[in-house]
């Protein structure tokens, strides 16, 4: 029997990287192979790959859109891909894993083509997955301040949660900063980084400041390594001194006197003309953050949206609401609440046994803004479900911000709405969020339903 090895991560540790071990776990039962399967998920390291489990394996899978260590793994067959495809086609995956190139610690080349692009594109997500816990967090805990104190956190519990919160809020700049540059440049990298990180956050770069912050800092790390030479007796001093302080130096005046200037003047003026959309503007905003948070399911484009969202609300003030914000999270519950509906109440019979398990589900996941609850669906009939989904999310997005509603936490889905203040307009809110999740529902039963006729007359 073959056995497999494999790490499953993606930028939030929460549902991709879940759903990913699983379609892995399913792939090799079907096959007949033996498989064990590390998530790198919110909470760290789950089911760890022990030395015996890597030196018993014929294969070794990663699927992963963050950096993941793959020093244990040399001298084994590794194959390393983007989690979605995990999602997608588990069979194929573990079948070419048998076949891939033996890693020797980066001398030799595994499947995964390591361009530019790519690299940037995990050192984001790697940085995106640290970061969100403390936007979660952070954004909650401001929440349950509202709860007890009002909109403007009267009391001492209420005073003590808005501190804890806006503590949290404030560390996610700095932690983007630095675990960008740690995957970069492991960990001589979090020094310059999170310094990159605060600078921004002290100037109101924001997530972009901080992202480029991040890659100044980790670049400069690997440029730092390949120029110093020391003799071997010195070598020491690299990591706790030479290091760190030419880092620090050169990435703070860097990105206080080069790049820091022309990007905190570019995050104030599209901050200033989000401030200053009303009516029709605004309502095509909506219109284009909802499609954007449903496209890929919470991918690179949702992320990009969602970051919008955040950076409209950190320039805001304790207890304001935001209606970016607001429509971002909205559009970011359609997807899954629609495929729950369509799946469990409309018409249970256009779909598998699997899938309406998981319609039961995605009514948590939907309510709780958290969109890959959608993945399952998408997965197995993209065009039809992301087409779908994705309309519904931009009339809600749309009608969100033609009532004007706005919120003033960056996460905690429909339960945030059940806090007094939290959320400005929030019976048209709900409205809107019902609204989009209909029509999507509708458009994709409809469409399936379609789709059974042509191929019954087939």
């Amino acid at each position: 029997m073959k056995k497999i090895v494999a790490i499953t991560s993606c930028s939030t540790g929460i549902a991709h990287t879940y759903m990913a071990a699983e379609g892995l776990e399913m792939a090799a039962k079907e096959l007949g192979y033996n498989i064990k399967v590390e998530t790198q998920g919110s909470i760290g390291a789950e089911n760890q790959l022990t030395a015996e489990d890597i030196a018993a394996a014929d294969a070794v899978v990663i699927a992963a859109s963050t950096t993941v260590k793959k020093e244990r793994f040399v001298g084994k067959k590794l194959l390393e891909v983007d989690v979605n495809d995990a999602i997608e086609d588990g069979k194929g995956l573990l079948k070419r894993s048998l076949d891939a190139p033996i890693y020797n610690n980066g001398e030799a080349k595994t499947e995964k083509v390591e361009t530019s692009k790519t690299g940037i594109y995990a050192h984001l997500m790697t940085g995106v997955s640290y970061m969100i816990p403390f936007v979660v967090a952070g954004g909650l805990c401001i929440a349950l301040a509202f709860a007890f104190g009002g909109i403007n956190s009267e009391g001492d519990l209420a005073g003590a949660l808005n501190e804890f919160g806006g503590l949290a809020m404030g560390l996610m700049w700095p932690i983007l900063g630095g675990y960008v540059a740690y995957s970069i440049a492991d960990r001589p990298g979090l020094v310059p980084g999170m310094l990159a990180g605060m600078l921004m956050s002290s100037m109101n770069g924001g997530f972009l400041g901080t992202l480029l912050g991040g890659f100044v800092a980790g670049y400069t790390i690997i440029g730092l390594k390949k120029i110093i030479k020391l003799p071997q007796s010195f070598s020491g001093l690299m990591p706790i001194l030479i290091l760190p302080v030419l880092s620090v130096l050169i990435t703070g005046f860097v990105m206080k006197f080069v790049v820091g200037i022309p990007i905190t003047a570019l995050n104030e003026a599209i901050m200033d003309w989000l401030n200053s959309l009303s009516g029709m503007n605004s309502i095509v905003l909506g219109l284009i953050l909802g499609a954007m948070m449903a496209i890929d399911l919470a991918g690179p484009i949702g992320k990009a949206a969602y970051f919008f969202g955040v950076a409209s609300l950190t320039s805001l003030g304790t207890g304001e609401t935001s209606t970016v914000m607001g429509a971002v999270m909205i559009t970011g519950m359609v997807p899954p609440l629609a495929m729950a509906l369509s799946s469990t109440i409309l018409n249970k019979k256009l779909y598998s046994a699997e899938e309406q398990e998981a319609g039961k589900s995605a009514w948590v996941l939907g309510l709780s803004f958290i969109s890959e609850g959608a993945i399952p669906f998408a997965a197995a009939d993209p065009i039809r479900v992301l087409a779908s989904v994705t309309i519904g999310s931009a009339i809600t997005g749309a009608l969100s911000m033609a009532f004007n509603c706005g919120i003033a936490v960056p996460h905690g889905g429909f339960f945030v709405f059940l806090i007094p203040g939290a959320v400005s307009n929030v019976l048209l809110y709900v409205v809107a969020l019902a609204v989009g999740t209909v029509v999507s529902g509708l458009l994709v039963t409809a469409l399936k339903m379609q789709a059974v006729k042509k191929n019954a007359k087939a």
